[in-house]
């Protein structure tokens, strides 16, 4: 079987092409350079960058995977969550060729492509529980089997990823934030900044980041005259903090950033392992733009081995958005007999679980 999936739910436009489990093409035009002008994803800019990349995305993964469009199987897109404007270039795009072409559309909902990404190309999906952290999203899952799934927790605020991005924002670091983050916490003291650790022992699998965030808003005024409000600056009513490099230590930025970054973790790791105990998983599994965070991925293994359990991370390139892993879950719902009706509309607040 041959399928061709369109991911494009944010701002990455996406095309791949996987047949019988072997990934022939995967295309990705990022619009990272022209959204960090803005500090962020502006949809109407998304949206307009997809129509200029998609037509060239689609004829360079068809040329180099050597499929011709007529022998492919099924068209898959990203169906939601994610922006509007956005989900509904890439599904009419797959709807229209899957028309064209007499096959079946499969709608995929993003969060599912994350959910299996750790399981790429090995076809079945062993039980496990789930740490889906991205820029939008903060989930723990308990995965039964292919469509199978109880959601265990998530976040009550702030997504991991968002915390990442606005601190990065308040440090000056630019867009994403993740990475940038992550490179300078590598020279910083984690343990120099007592920051909160929100909701770590609230009983439950949830997550709040938003406490956090406002925590080191308010640590950097003191930390160094150099960290100023800036009215001018304010983007979506959020305050946003400015650096100014001649007063604050780069050495001030990068103790914030490894104490932030230690936080975030401590939490994700420790919750995780609590929801793997509960459910009585031996597997545990993580995928999701933060997941990329190496340090993330050191701990949480650490974490794993010491309790005896396995971990499956996604490949680091599956996991920011990515349309290989919307052809893998599109496969295997395609196998399963999940065909979506090309009628069906996109859903911008689709749920992974109802």
């Amino acid at each position: 079987m041959t399928i061709l999936a369109l991911e494009t739910s944010c701002d990455e436009t996406a095309v791949a092409i996987m047949r019988d489990g072997e990934l022939l093409a995967s295309e990705i035009a990022s619009q990272a350079a022209e959204h960090e002008k803005y500090g962020g994803v502006v949809p109407e800019v998304a949206s307009r960058n997809h129509l200029v990349h998609a037509s060239r995305l689609l004829e360079t993964a068809v040329a180099r995977s050597g499929v011709r469009a007529g022998d492919l199987d099924a068209f898959a897109a990203t169906a939601g969550p994610g922006l509007a404007t956005s989900l509904m270039i890439g599904a009419s795009i797959a709807k229209g060729l899957a028309i064209g072409f007499g096959k079946p559309y499969i709608a995929v909902n993003h969060l599912e492509g994350h959910l299996l990404s750790p399981f790429f190309a090995r076809g079945a999906i062993e039980p496990n529980v789930s740490l889906i952290v991205s820029g939008g999203h903060t989930l723990l899952v308990n995965v039964h089997n292919l469509g199978e799934y109880q959601l265990l927790g998530r976040t009550v605020d702030d997504a991991a990823g968002e915390a990442f991005d606005k601190v990065a924002k308040m440090l000056g670091l630019g867009y994403p934030g993740g990475p940038e983050i992550e490179r300078r916490a590598r020279d910083g003291n984690a343990a120099r900044f007592d920051l909160p650790r929100s909701m770590l022992d609230s009983g439950d699998h949830n997550f709040s980041f938003s406490g956090l965030k406002t925590a080191v808003r308010y640590l950097l005024p003191k930390l160094a005259r150099g960290f100023c409000e800036t009215p001018a600056t304010i983007q979506n009513t959020q305050p946003h903090l400015t650096h100014m490099p001649a007063k604050a230590s780069a050495q001030d930025v990068a103790d914030v950033c490894a104490s932030f970054q230690q936080v975030v973790i401590d939490v994700l790791v420790a919750k995780t392992i609590r929801a793997a105990d509960a459910c009585g998983r031996q597997l545990i599994t993580v995928s999701g733009g933060v997941s990329r965070n190496g340090e993330l991925r050191r701990q949480l293994e650490d974490a794993c081995s010491k309790r005896g359990l396995a971990l499956r991370a996604a490949p680091p390139e599956l996991c920011t958005d990515n349309a290989a892993m919307i052809a893998f879950a599109g496969a295997l719902r395609y196998r399963a007999g999940l065909i979506a009706d090309v009628s069906e509309e996109i859903d911008p607040n689709l749920r992974l679980v109802e």
